[in-house]
């Protein structure tokens, strides 16, 4: 299961958490401007926007989430249950969910742009493989002008106004949003006694304004936390205190193995969190044994070029010693 959100200091910044009991050994992927793109229906792209993002390196990368040189990101987690596919039909462009980050993000500069594409799209649900079969996904499509969601379900593709800026897994979004309405008494300030007035309760500790606010695993449980703890959150407008402030957000929602066990043995956990800055295309991540923030900036890169530059994830955990070493 994952977590997305998005966040607005000076810059705008987004990010997710991918939550499972097992990697595909992921990589930090730069797509460059001419990097060939061949879409199963819908031709080929010589010339587009330049990505970077988070790959499962299969011949082409296969994006997990990425964000394009102009600051439209976009991120697919899991919606295993819900989401349906449709075959490819005429008059419409197919687009295989695989290379839906890919197709959005090379030739859109933003959020608008994305919405009209949007329209004439009809995602299937052709696999890239046998090894590899369409995954159960829906998408958050954001940029600094606000965010959308993206849900293909039997009823056909739902494009839903995002304000909250945070996507998880199940239940539908329509569903998450409602679902905020049981926690609309909550409050970062102290609660105020509107029990009785005939009895003096009074706080006993700080934070109880924000009690009720859930601290379970379950999706719905993160979106209310991680909706929750962004809309709430305050940072600097440095980059550091910024990117900083992303992961405390994230964090909220952090899984540490052996709390969520998925099969006899295996836990589901935060294999990484991610961080860009859309504006400047920096992408910012640690893993579940590196919490050592590490970045890459697609802007290092030839972005002209034609092949894409990956690098894998830092795993080792990495202490700084403080002290001498005599």
């Amino acid at each position: 299961m994952c977590t997305a959100a998005t966040y607005q200091s000076k810059d705008f910044y987004m990010g997710r958490t991918l939550d499972y009991e097992f990697s595909y050994g992921e990589e930090i992927a730069v797509m460059p401007r001419n990097y060939p793109l061949s879409f199963r229906y819908d031709g080929k792209r010589e010339h587009h926007y330049a990505m970077i993002g988070m790959a499962h390196m299969a011949g082409l990368p296969l994006y997990y989430d990425a964000v394009n040189e102009k600051g439209l990101g976009m991120a697919g987690l899991n919606f295993v249950g819900n989401a349906v596919y449709q075959e490819p039909k005429e008059g419409c462009r197919n687009i295989a969910q695989f290379e839906f980050i890919p197709w959005i993000l090379s030739q859109c500069a933003d959020l608008a742009e994305a919405k009209a594409l949007l329209k004439e799209m009809n995602l299937t649900g052709t696999p890239y493989s046998e090894q590899l079969p369409a995954a159960q996904l829906h998408w958050i499509i954001a940029d600094k002008t606000g965010a959308i969601t993206v849900e293909s379900i039997a009823d056909g593709l739902k494009v839903y106004e995002n304000p909250v800026g945070v996507l998880t897994n199940n239940p539908p979004f329509e569903t998450q949003m409602f679902l905020l309405n049981n926690y609309m008494h909550l409050s970062v300030k102290q609660p105020e006694n509107h029990f009785s007035e005939q009895i003096p309760l009074q706080t006993y500790s700080r934070g109880m304004g924000a009690l009720g606010l859930p601290g379970d695993l379950s999706s719905a449980s993160r979106f209310a936390r991680v909706a929750f703890t962004k809309l709430h959150s305050v940072s600097g407008e440095s980059e550091s205190e910024s990117v900083g402030q992303f992961f405390h957000i994230l964090g909220s929602v952090d899984q540490q193995r052996g709390c969520c066990e998925v099969a006899e043995g295996k836990y589901e956990i935060t294999i990484y969190t991610s961080c860009w800055n859309a504006q400047r295309g920096i992408y910012y991540y640690t893993t579940y044994t590196g919490h050592q923030i590490t970045a890459v900036d697609m802007h290092r890169e030839d972005l002209d070029g034609t092949v894409v530059v990956s690098y894998p994830m830092l795993q080792k955990e990495r202490i700084y010693w403080q002290q001498t070493v005599r």
